[in-house]
């Protein structure tokens, strides 16, 4: 006898009330969790010195944009005491009581590595420790490059606190003694110019055959005195202030984006105080002042036991040039899929294309776009730009196929934090020369990576595609692990043409066959495949789902995982950066594992697995699983079909990924993340392996590519 209907609700009913949801982790909290672990990198030995500096660099850059966008709701918070929300006082003193003991550990580092340092000849000398000649040559670069660019201000009723920019170092002074009026006021501000550089190298006849460094703020702290001629220093402070820079433009109320930008560019450099970093010999009188002077809380002044602002110590690396301090170079290869082929319009015919980033060449993406230009049959070319850096092959190839008579679509994402300006300059220099430049959607952010290019072919039309996890951006390309899909599916091309027309006039909600959509239909497609998996393992069918992506914070994927797992569906989860979801809790999310994979690259590429009941899925995409990503972004994401190219993604970024043993953090049930078991040169070093795989089948792609460095950890 069949259940009833009604029954049926009411099992149903039954099985959703025992799921068990429990509190997720906090998101703040777990981006600074992410940034210990990069800091990790810095204290291990087995790191080359140099990038073991670049690591502290690294972390302090990260904590620099964690305070920049997401300090100011919690130091709002805190000041209204809020207590319930995603942003509450509590939090705030947890998130302070974080970052300062992770501030601690980096100094720790640092002072660590000094010693290191030393002993390869590499030192920042102090000014006690400078020889007379080395006093003399200090002094003569301080009088003429440094001293005409310092206006010291003392503070009086007719000189109030000068306005200090977001990130910028100064100086406080105490003086003793009477100004030439008579006056007696004794605090004073130095702003550091912007222009001179933190760090010099002594010239090498004073430096004895090592690298002798001497440190702006150093050569300051020397030469005081010489500021304020008759007057004594009685105490002095390095200080510098934190901003909230997060760009807030309300697009419904402003009738030109661009210029509504261009203003709030202007402003970021002063916004909202939300941290204040001081020398650790800071008088409780300095901190005090600035505190007030700021309007922030003593949980909000950072005493640090080193140079303020580490983020310019990553000058050191390029001052000494010691390669053999640094990871050996690494440079991409050309795919080998696509070597020797006259044209990739027509290798795109015979089949889709793969490309691995970096250890594969980003170079076909600049080929591909170069042969639309010269091609006399390409009638149109159509592209997003989130971020490609300061300087782009790609944006130059843009105006170049103008001039060759295509039709060519920038569509610019100006709203692309912390490359607003460049985005500006971009889509300015396009317009220049007759690109038609579009801005997207209003209210969301274009965040998908398309390239559509539509050639004529005897008597029709026909699109050849490239979708990407990552920017169009040749210098991130050699540092993050991203995939470079390459396509003339007649389907995923006709797709991608909707995408474009809605994102140039929004009349309608685009009906897509094969890609998904945000903030349309990805959150919803993702959500259903988690749940068929759930539902297959409930049936005691196959339920696996793996994916790889930067952050997983959005609370809808994360409940709907939660009861997957609970209904015995099995989860990895790669995930670099924050994660809310709380693993391995036993009863309750003990079917799901997460695992962040930190080193010498960035990961950063998303791949999203399903076997549900022995049917795969697998899909790409620019998408993280965050709110604002499923909510809040145009993303894309697209099925991979042909089964070569799935095999291939499944074996070099999912199982290989997961049998990391030198770089895979593993989440343990309190949140906390186990440290890998191995050494970095230990066999199992994915990102290692998978260089030695690609060089071992292919030659490396041609000079100008350049050295591999270390990735950056945003």
């Amino acid at each position: 006898m069949k259940p009833s209907w009604r029954s049926c609700k009411l099992n149903a009913f039954i099985r959703a009330a025992m799921t068990i949801q429990p509190p997720l982790i906090n998101r703040d909290l777990s981006i600074l969790a992410f940034n210990e672990r990069v800091l990790d990198w810095a204290a291990r030995e087995e790191v080359p010195l140099l990038e073991r500096m670049r690591y502290l660099s690294i972390v302090s850059s990260n904590l620099d944009e964690y305070f920049e966008v997401r300090m100011a709701n919690l130091l709002a918070a805190a000041q209204e005491h809020a207590q319930e929300g995603e942003f509450t006082e509590q939090g705030f003193l947890q998130v302070n009581e974080k970052a300062h003991a992770l501030v601690e550990q980096q100094y720790d580092i640092l002072h660590r590595l000094a010693p290191a340092m030393e002993a390869q000849g590499i030192r920042i000398v102090p000014h006690a420790d400078r020889t007379p000649e080395q006093r003399r040559w200090v002094s003569n670069y301080f009088r003429r490059e440094v001293m005409p660019l310092l206006l010291p201000i003392s503070l009086d009723p007719a000189h109030p606190f000068p306005q200090v920019a977001n990130k910028s170092l100064n100086f406080i002074v105490k003086l003793g003694g009477q100004d030439a009026l008579g006056r007696s006021h004794s605090i004073a501000i130095i702003k550091m110019p912007r222009a001179l550089p933190r760090l010099l190298h002594l010239p090498p006849a004073l430096c004895d055959g090592q690298h002798l460094l001497v440190s702006l703020p150093s050569m300051l702290r020397a030469h005081l005195s010489e500021l304020f001629p008759n007057r004594t220093i009685e105490q002095f402070s390095q200080f510098r202030v934190t901003r909230h820079s997060d760009l807030a433009v309300d697009e419904d109320d402003v009738g030109n984006l661009l210029a509504a930008l261009r203003e709030g560019l202007q402003q970021r450099h002063y916004g909202r105080a939300v941290r204040i970093e001081v020398s650790s010999n800071c008088s409780e009188e300095f901190a005090s002042l600035l505190c007030r002077q700021f309007e922030l809380p003593p949980q909000a002044l950072y005493r640090v036991h080193g140079p303020v602002n580490l983020v310019r110590m990553a000058m050191l690396i390029d001052l000494v040039k010691r390669p053999d301090l640094m990871f050996t170079p690494f440079r991409p290869v050309y795919p080998l899929g696509l070597q020797g082929q006259p044209s990739l319009f027509e290798r795109m015919r015979q089949g889709d294309v793969l490309v691995h980033q970096p250890f594969e060449s980003f170079d076909p993406v600049v080929d591909l776009l170069r042969e639309a230009v010269h091609d006399p049959q390409v009638v149109s070319i159509q592209q997003t730009i989130y971020r490609t850096g300061s300087s782009s092959v790609l944006i130059d190839l843009l105006s170049e196929a103008f001039r060759q008579g295509k039709e060519v679509t920038a569509l610019v994402e100006l709203k692309a934090r912390f490359d607003e300006e460049a985005n500006i300059n971009w889509s300015e220099q396009l317009e220049a020369v007759g690109v038609q430049v579009v801005y997207g959607v209003v209210g969301l952010k274009t965040h998908a990576k398309m390239l559509l290019i539509t050639r004529r072919e005897g008597r029709r039309l026909k699109r050849y595609g490239h979708l990407a996890t990552g920017n169009y951006n040749p210098n991130t390309a050699r540092l993050y692990t991203d995939l470079s899909y390459f396509t003339a599916d007649d389907a995923l091309t006709g797709d991608m043409q909707k995408v474009f027309a809605h994102l140039a006039c929004q009349s309608n909600i685009p009906r897509l066959s094969r890609l998904l959509m945000a903030p349309y239909g990805l959150q919803s497609a993702v959500l259903r495949l988690i749940q068929q998996a759930g539902r297959a393992a409930a049936a005691g069918q196959r339920g696996r789902i793996v994916a790889k992506m930067n952050a997983l914070t959005d609370e809808a994927l994360i409940r709907a995982l939660i009861d997957a797992g609970q209904k015995g569906a099995q989860i990895d989860l790669i995930v670099r950066g924050a994660c809310m979801l709380p693993a391995q809790l036993t009863g309750i999310t003990g079917n799901i594992r997460v695992r962040s994979i930190i080193g010498r690259l960035l990961e950063h590429s998303r791949v999203f697995y399903f076997d549900i009941a022995g049917t795969e899925h697998l899909y790409l995409s620019s998408a993280d699983w965050m709110n604002r990503n499923m909510l809040r972004r145009i993303e894309v994401a697209w099925p991979v079909k042909d089964p070569a190219l799935r095999q291939r993604i499944i074996d070099e970024c999912l199982l290989a990924y997961l049998h990391d043993e030198a770089l895979a953090w593993q989440m343990q049930a309190d949140g906390s993340y186990q440290r890998p078991s191995a050494p970095i040169h230990a066999p199992r070093n994915v990102q290692q392996a998978l260089m030695l795989r690609y060089h071992t089948v292919a030659a490396p792609a041609p000079e100008r590519h350049h050295t591999q460095r270390a990735a950056r950890h945003p």
